[in-house]
């Protein structure tokens, strides 16, 4: 076993996990960003092993195991390709909200879907003028009979033009209710009036990230995801999920950094001697290993914390914060390690460290992520907004 939250059988889905990235999706990390596509095939080959959100009932195409399990998929898919590893993170996030919000016909019609691999969903909730004002939502969702009317602009949005339908975060209430204004409703991507675009960015260009358009799209109304001027703080609580296993998702990619590097130090010589026995090589990777090691332990005791219906938004804030800043600084060290050869495109380090990067931006910012530590700690009414 890794470590105390895992069993002999999350060890055996780890390792199932790490054949299926290494064998299949290493050879193919760099090309996939080039193209900007997943293979479908890849993708219904995980959902057949049971790799895509392993945590949903049976009756969804899950196993109805623990969050853990979703954890360390995702950290060895990670390993073999960043980007890819959104395909279960998505899927885990968004079918919680699904099976804990939606009708249950709805969620009965979808996720079957996103486990077996046919399809992604995607989430909405950034716009051009929020950023981490996330509860300042502009795009207006009027009702009209039996229909949801959707006007306005998400932006920056992983997998917009690949998402077969996406959890849209609109305003129905006033203004100035805030996040007590907003409701959550998923929204088949085929509609009439829907357009997307693409981001041109620096890193992660095979799940990639654009904008999406509502022009008076209509949205049957028993899409509704929990109760209406309540989604956002209903559905907002599945991201303690997500940020932990975004948590798992940078330190996969800085593990594998590592073992890569630990095996060129002890390989590759310098005035005769191994690399690693200089100590301003070897001393530098102990110290990034150490901090791996423990960033890992603290997303794992986050998704522990969650299977045990404990709270744990302050320890998903950290894993959320922490862990990204620690892979990029990781994958830098190792890089520089290489030396010129890395700083090419022949070894994937530098696409690593373009890919990890949007994490410090992405799905709260660090300085979000502290706030919310600090509202656990001294209370909402000590920190403020």
């Amino acid at each position: 076993m890794m470590s105390i939250y895992e069993t002999d059988e999350i060890a055996a889905v780890r390792d199932m996990a790490r054949k299926f990235a290494l064998e299949k999706l290493a050879p193919g990390y760099q090309a996939r960003e080039k193209s900007g596509r997943f293979e479908p095939e890849l993708i219904r080959e995980m959902g057949e092993l049971g790799l895509i959100a392993p945590e949903l009932p049976e009756e969804f195409g899950g196993m109805g195991v623990g969050a853990i399990y979703s954890g360390v998929i995702i950290e060895e898919i990670a390993r073999a390709d960043f980007s890819f590893g959104y395909i279960p993170l998505l899927a885990s996030l968004n079918g919680q909200v699904l099976k804990n919000f939606a009708k249950p016909e709805i969620a009965a019609k979808w996720l079957p879907r996103v486990t077996a691999g046919e399809i992604m969903l995607a989430i909405a909730l950034t716009e051009p003028r929020g950023g981490s004002d996330a509860g300042n939502l502009g795009l207006k969702m009027e009702r009209d009979g039996d229909y949801y009317v959707l006007n306005g602009e998400k932006t920056s949005i992983s997998a917009a033009d690949q998402a077969a339908a996406t959890i849209v975060f609109a305003r129905t209430g006033k203004p100035e209710d805030k996040a007590h204004g907003v409701s959550a409703i998923l929204v088949p991507m085929d509609l009439p009036g829907i357009s997307t675009t693409r981001f041109s960015c620096l890193g992660q260009r095979a799940i990639g990230r654009g904008s999406i358009f509502f022009d008076n799209v209509r949205v049957p109304a028993d899409h509704l995801l929990g109760t209406e001027n309540k989604g956002f703080v209903q559905v907002m609580q599945g991201f303690d999920f997500s940020r932990s296993l975004i948590g798992l998702q940078c330190i996969g990619l800085a593990q594998q950094s590592l073992d890569e590097t630990w095996a060129h130090v002890a390989e590759h010589k310098a005035f005769g001697q191994p690399l690693a026995s200089f100590q301003g090589v070897s001393h530098q990777l102990a110290n990034f290993d150490t901090q791996v090691q423990a960033a890992r332990l603290l997303s794992m005791h986050a998704l522990w914390l969650k299977d045990q219906g404990l709270p744990h938004t302050a320890e998903a804030a950290m894993t959320k914060w922490w862990p990204p800043l620690l892979a990029y600084e990781t994958v830098h060290c190792c890089l520089l390690m290489h030396g010129h050869y890395a700083y090419s495109n022949e070894l994937p380090f530098e696409q690593r460290l373009r890919d990890v990067l949007g994490l410090q931006i992405g799905d709260g910012t660090a300085n979000i992520m502290k706030t919310i530590i600090a509202r656990d700690r001294a209370g909402r009414k000590a920190v403020g907004n």
